[in-house]
């Protein structure tokens, strides 16, 4: 007898979660959720996904007028090792680490000089692409934004994200949600190690920790930099994807600080973490993750998948072996190890805000036309989904109050 998850039953399950104000939550935001902004056609995707955001770095390096930077013969250099050039974050990281073995000589043929020049304009090219603001209208990071508003918690909110654009800080300073991304200072700020990891930070503020960076980092000779205003453009180096930073003496740099307390938030106490619009391809992160879930089994990862399970091999690949990390893709989940379709065991109302994320669909049975074949979809892994979902709670807990 095959498996199969009520929809109905989770998403209640969630909603509970939600509103426990004493249990830590925290949400990963990952690169899918740019994709769930409504934008006119000739502008979507607000910021590419990661494989058409690397096509595009390409596209640009290679052009006619840059011959000397000699980034085709670097891409020949990647697939060498058989990594994928069309992953920027894996073309970044191969960069820096041929440019720390190059000092005083060369690496694959390229310069000290030849790879920093790679880098800064691999850099430079990313935070152009991804330096665009959230329309006016109200978006699934404005509805995100809203439902923290919108309740009040013993235990603050975190969001982790892999993003290095600066949706979220426009979503939360748009709707007046205090928060701290673990840099202080108004003219030149500055990272504090320390806030961080004592978390002396006042209780009502989000949390928003940037594990690869942002497009308003910048690293001076001494320390990490957080620019201000207009000036984001202006920096020579922009802190991005930081995968080669190291322990330097006495002191994490933010890249180590911040896995550091994503691992903590989930092994510290039985804790709950949602992912939106990661799809499990990054192994430090999953590492990270695992290695917390293994040292506190109370804690339970919630990973929202936009599209069929099918497409995530490396998550099915672990929530088969961890009883506490469940995945909500469309068609499937897997939850408790256990992987089956939706289907929920009762009907349910319309008027209640579940009908907007299940969907019940009707298809020919090809063997006997006259007969349909049912099938159920959960869509929360759509960020769209997910925002609509937040805000129709948003009503909920106003009432509750």
């Amino acid at each position: 007898m095959s498996n199969t998850h009520d929809p109905i039953k989770q998403i209640k399950f969630l909603s509970q979660s939600l509103s426990n104000d004493k249990k830590p939550l925290s949400f990963f935001i990952s690169a899918g959720c740019p994709l769930g902004v409504s934008m006119p056609e000739d502008e979507w995707p607000l910021i590419p996904a990661i494989k058409e955001l690397s096509q595009k770095v390409n596209a640009e390096l290679i052009k006619e007028g840059k011959e000397k930077l000699r980034f085709n013969d670097f891409l020949e250099e990647i697939k060498k090792d058989s990594k994928d050039h069309e992953n920027i974050e894996a073309v970044l990281s191969f960069a820096r680490s041929l440019k720390d073995v190059s000092v005083g000589g060369e690496a694959r043929g390229f310069t000290n000089k030849e790879l920093i020049e790679i880098e800064k304009e691999i850099c430079s090219y990313i935070a152009k692409l991804i330096n665009v603001e959230l329309p006016k209208d109200i978006t699934p990071y404005h509805k995100f934004a809203s439902w923290i508003a919108s309740i009040d918690r013993d235990k603050p909110i975190e969001i982790f994200t892999t993003n290095y654009d600066l949706l979220i800080e426009q979503a939360l300073e748009e709707t007046y949600v205090p928060y701290f991304d673990g840099f202080v200072g108004a003219r030149n700020s500055f990272f504090d190690l320390r806030a961080i990891e004592s978390n002396s930070i006042p209780q009502h503020w989000t949390r928003l920790w940037k594990i690869h960076g942002s497009l308003n980092w910048y690293q001076s000779k001494n320390a990490v930099h957080r620019s201000t205003g207009s000036n984001i453009q202006d920096q020579e180096s922009h802190l991005i994807f930081p995968s080669h930073l190291k322990y330097d003496q006495s002191r994490k740099m933010p890249y180590l600080a911040l896995i550091d307390h994503l691992t903590n938030s989930i092994k510290s106490e039985p804790a709950i973490l949602i992912t939106s619009g990661y799809s499990f391809n990054d192994e430090h992160i999953n590492d990270a993750i695992l290695n917390a879930l293994k040292a506190n089994p109370t804690s339970i990862v919630i990973a929202l998948l936009f599209g069929k399970l099918s497409d995530y091999p490396r998550a099915e690949e672990i929530a088969k072996r961890r009883p506490n990390i469940s995945l909500w893709a469309f068609d499937e989940a897997i939850i408790g190890t256990k992987k089956g379709k939706w289907e929920p065991s009762d009907t349910f109302e319309k008027e209640d805000n579940i009908a907007e994320v299940v969907r019940r669909i009707e298809t020919n049975d090809p063997e006997d036309e006259q007969n349909k074949l049912i099938s159920w979809e959960l869509k929360l892994g759509d960020f769209a989904r997910l925002g609509d979902f937040l805000q129709e709670l948003v009503g909920i807990e106003i009432e509750e109050k």
